[in-house]
């Protein structure tokens, strides 16, 4: 089995701890995105994967290409041009102060990509799924057009195909907004993640009864949403939403649910009461799940415990990045939650 992920990747720059922008005299440089996070979580799972972007040839794009392939990423189908590598600025939360993002990426390489600088053809050799998200045609037209070429090769190909819908309403600012450019993309895509948000913003489709801030989600709600999804887009064969209850900056409860067309699954809840890093929370839950759909072939119930285990442990994690393994995935799922020493 191998996987191709595409999308852009940043420098991260973040205030320590739990500093605001003006109180910080440095910041912490790491890199991320979501499609680049999600690689990196199957490449701990042992599943070989590809990331592909667009970066610029300078020291810094070097520096991450390199920390890409530290974590057993391959970046042989990256493709490079342009001037910069995009930036985002974080300022992490506490309590009932939520988190900031500031982004810097107009102009990065990835958003002066066009139709063609990639050859599809080349990367999905041997390759059995694929997999973007809605970031991607966020950031500019072209990388919106390489994004529908991508998923329609894969069409062709008979690979299947992930999308995490990751509404980004601070991207969208290029003159076309996500319901007109997402719904032809959603129609090549076989396996479909989101949330309350994603599934109105994007397609349309509202969930009735929910309230994401009094600390509980109710599973059961999004049966609906997921019917509608399928009926809107009758290539999605599964449908997954991520349960977060926010109860502040520090604690959320955390779950999720699949509709597989007849059945929908709920996975156990989590409640993460003091969060490390929540960024990438939902990329490391897609890698887990795309993990568990490769390894526990017709069991969905697994494959969806595994997914929402999986990102448990990514928000005690500091970074974009979900460092973890498949033992201590598994360890979780069964039930130790002690974070006792491994002597």
């Amino acid at each position: 089995m191998k996987v191709v992920t595409f999308g852009e990747i940043m420098l991260r720059l973040a205030t320590p701890g739990y500093l605001r922008f003006n109180q910080s005299n440095s910041l912490t440089a790491t890199f991320g995105g979501g499609e680049a996070n999600v690689a990196v979580s199957l490449a701990n799972y042992g599943i070989p994967v590809d990331f592909v972007t667009r970066l610029p040839k300078n020291d810094i794009a070097q520096s991450c290409v390199m920390d890409l392939r530290k974590y057993g990423v391959g970046v042989d189908q990256i493709v490079y041009g342009g001037e910069r590598l995009g930036i985002y600025f974080l300022e992490t939360g506490a309590v009932s102060r939520g988190s900031k993002v500031v982004y810097d990426r107009d102009h990065s390489a990835i958003s002066e990509i066009k139709s063609g600088m990639i050859d599809w053809d080349k990367v999905f050799e041997g390759v059995n799924w694929f997999h973007w998200t809605g970031i991607t045609p966020a950031i500019s037209q072209g990388a919106a057009d390489v994004c529908l070429e991508a998923i329609q090769k894969a069409n062709e190909k008979g690979i299947t195909v992930s999308c995490d819908l990751n509404y980004r309403k601070n991207l969208w600012n290029y003159g076309k907004k996500a319901g007109e450019v997402m719904p032809a993309l959603v129609a090549g895509t076989d396996v479909i993640l989101g949330n309350e948000e994603d599934a109105e913003k994007v397609l349309g489709i509202k969930p009735e009864g929910v309230d994401v801030t009094g600390g509980h989600v109710e599973a059961a709600a999004y049966e609906s949403v997921s019917k509608q999804i399928m009926a809107k887009f009758p290539r999605c064969k599964k449908v997954i939403t991520t349960l977060r209850g926010s109860i502040n900056a520090n604690h959320n409860s955390w779950s999720g649910v699949l509709w597989d067309g007849k059945t929908l699954f709920e996975a156990p809840t989590y409640q993460i009461t003091d969060i490390v890093d929540r960024v990438g929370g939902g990329d490391s839950f897609m890698g887990g799940l795309i993990y568990g759909l490769l390894t526990y072939t017709g069991d969905d119930q697994k494959a969806l415990n595994f997914a929402v285990a999986a990102s448990c442990l990514k928000h005690t994690i500091y970074g974009d990045y979900n460092q973890v393994t498949v033992d201590e995935v598994e360890k979780l799922i069964g039930g130790d939650t002690s974070g006792r020493v491994a002597r």
